[in-house]
């Protein structure tokens, strides 16, 4: 039933095809998944339709970072809150679909927002899957917008205000890691046996040194000179490649539900992996055909 699949990207929903897929024949899942914090269209994953949804203020105008807003203006509104809840009901109705086609004890990385990611659990659990840790992805430098309030209040003609809170900001801390949730199907009995079994569960630490010593949980990797980048949200190929070599061996299937930029794939491809991919968005997935293609 995988064979039509393999090595492959198909440009449709997940959805439709995973049901198809083979039961206990994935050895890994690995994806870039929607992250349901409104960054643009294709990160709406709800049909709340706030009229400041994805609107630009005019300090937003010409940033290369937090381009649209992603919250309400005037309070939050009872289907402002259901966001969340929606975002959480969206990841199960795949990841419900998911579950019978992993290995038993087979990995699952997951790339989440932190807002978000609370929800995305829960509903991975709820398909049968149980949390085993969660990784930060360390990044070098992160898009930081934290308006001054005493700015704002001056804007107003509040001059008093304005000097009381000089020096505060609103917004949040510089989004430096983004967590990657790494999730394992349960097995029926013993480690040694599974592993024997399904190839799946130990972890190459050997493969996976960095400068000499053992990995840990905090990763730090970055873009490389020669990578296009294609998707907003993509993600570095050494960073996918270390996930790539820590739980699989070669020959071993990767799915990819969501693909943007194809990055699973191109990885899968350079370590002598099988990968099975969706990609429901038609631009990116022409996009990223060529960048497959033209893999030497």
């Amino acid at each position: 039933m995988n064979k039509r699949y393999i090595n492959k990207i198909i440009n449709e929903d997940c959805r439709k095809h995973i049901p198809l897929l083979e039961d206990n024949s994935i050895d890994l899942f690995l994806s870039d998944i929607p992250y349901g914090i409104n960054l643009d269209e294709w990160d709406v994953i709800h049909k709340n339709t706030n009229s400041a949804l994805l609107w630009k203020s005019p300090a937003q105008l010409g940033k290369s970072g937090f381009k649209k807003r992603w919250k309400p203006i005037n309070g939050w509104s009872k289907s402002d809150k259901n966001i969340w809840k929606e975002y959480q009901e969206w990841c199960y109705s795949w990841s419900s679909l998911l579950f019978p086609k992993m290995k038993e004890w087979a990995s699952l990385f997951v790339f989440w927002g932190r807002r978000t990611l609370h929800r995305a659990i829960i509903a991975f659990e709820d398909s049968g899957f149980l949390l085993r840790d969660i990784i930060a992805w360390k990044k070098p430098i992160a898009h930081h917008r934290a308006q001054k309030f005493s700015w704002i209040l001056e804007k107003r003609g509040l001059i008093k205000e304005a000097e009381k809170w000089y020096g505060w900001r609103l917004g949040n801390l510089a989004p430096i890691y983004e967590p990657i949730a790494w999730f394992f199907k349960p097995y029926k009995k013993t480690i040694t046996d599974n592993i024997l079994k399904n190839n799946v569960w130990a972890i190459n630490i050997e493969k996976c040194k960095i400068n000499g010593l053992s990995p840990t949980n905090l990763l730090e990797f970055w873009f490389e000179k020669h990578e296009e980048k294609i998707h907003e949200a993509q993600k570095p190929e050494k960073l996918i490649e270390f996930l790539i070599k820590l739980t699989t061996i070669e020959n071993q299937i990767i799915l990819d539900p969501f693909m943007w930029s194809w990055t699973t794939a191109v990885s899968a491809k350079k370590l002598n992996r099988q990968f099975i991919g969706f990609e429901i968005m038609e631009d990116y997935y022409k996009k990223s055909l060529i960048r497959l293609k033209n893999l030497k």
